[in-house]
């Protein structure tokens, strides 16, 4: 038995953070990443979870996150190649390696590539925790605290949204949606890929729940004058029109 399968997911409301985050975690093995996701998520982290490179590397490049976590050994690719391709592009999002190995050699490998750090597996929850603290630490995230399309801005220390100085009330969900729209303007954004992202859910075609939520942000973004508005794009999905 592993440790990460040893560890007690108790009451974590102590370990809340006042400053969430935005992480990406690349690892094709559930078990980890569903631990990894989990403590991550009970510090109040948000964390999207790719099982192979392919979609890591994309999802790297068009998606502001506060620190990448990257599994060594991918079925289509590894970790260190994933990152020479960030760092050769210019990305400076900290990375963290998950490694099976603590050969030297590997580790090695992955830090000249451009990985930050590095935690062998198994690991410890406090460990993993620590890593990623002092990680960000060290700065150098493309993650911005404020989300800008035309006129509308999100803030996402204090969780607001206005256009033109005039405040946007929202609920935590609506909220959590619009910043999945803000941060992909001019996109085609399935329904599927919202019930995924914003409320981890699958697919269930009998709910009409994003629809539900699309359509009120849509009328309060329709209430105020030069606000970016979501279209519906048919058979596809939504598209904020920036």
């Amino acid at each position: 038995m592993t440790l990460w399968q040893k560890a007690d997911f108790g009451n974590r409301r102590d370990a809340i953070i006042s400053n969430p985050m935005k992480l990406l975690l690349v690892e094709d093995d559930k078990l980890t990443a569903e631990f990894v996701k989990r403590i991550l998520q009970e510090d109040g982290h948000e964390v999207d979870w790719s099982t192979n490179g392919q979609d890591g590397l994309l999802w790297a490049r068009t998606n502001l996150y506060d620190a990448l976590i990257l599994d060594l050994n991918l079925p289509d690719t590894t970790g260190i190649a994933i990152t020479e391709a960030l760092r050769h592009e210019g990305r400076n999002t900290p990375i963290l390696m998950l490694t099976a190995s603590s050969k030297t050699e590997s580790v090695v490998q992955g830090l000249n590539a451009g990985a930050d750090d590095y935690l062998v597996k198994p690991f410890q929850t406090e460990e993993l925790r620590a890593r990623v603290r002092a990680l960000t630490r060290r700065g150098g995230a493309t993650r911005t605290e404020e989300i800008r399309v035309g006129p509308l801005v999100l803030n996402r220390l204090t969780h607001q949204v206005f256009v033109e100085n005039k405040p946007i009330k929202l609920t935590p969900k609506e909220y959590k949606l619009l910043e999945y729209f803000l941060l992909r303007p001019d996109q085609v954004i399935t329904r599927t890929e919202l019930l995924e992202k914003v409320w981890e859910m699958n697919f269930d075609p009998q709910s009409n729940i994003v629809d539900a939520h699309v359509a009120r942000v849509r009328t309060k973004l329709r209430s105020i004058a030069n606000a970016p508005q979501i279209e519906t794009s048919r058979g596809f999905g939504f598209i904020l029109k920036s």
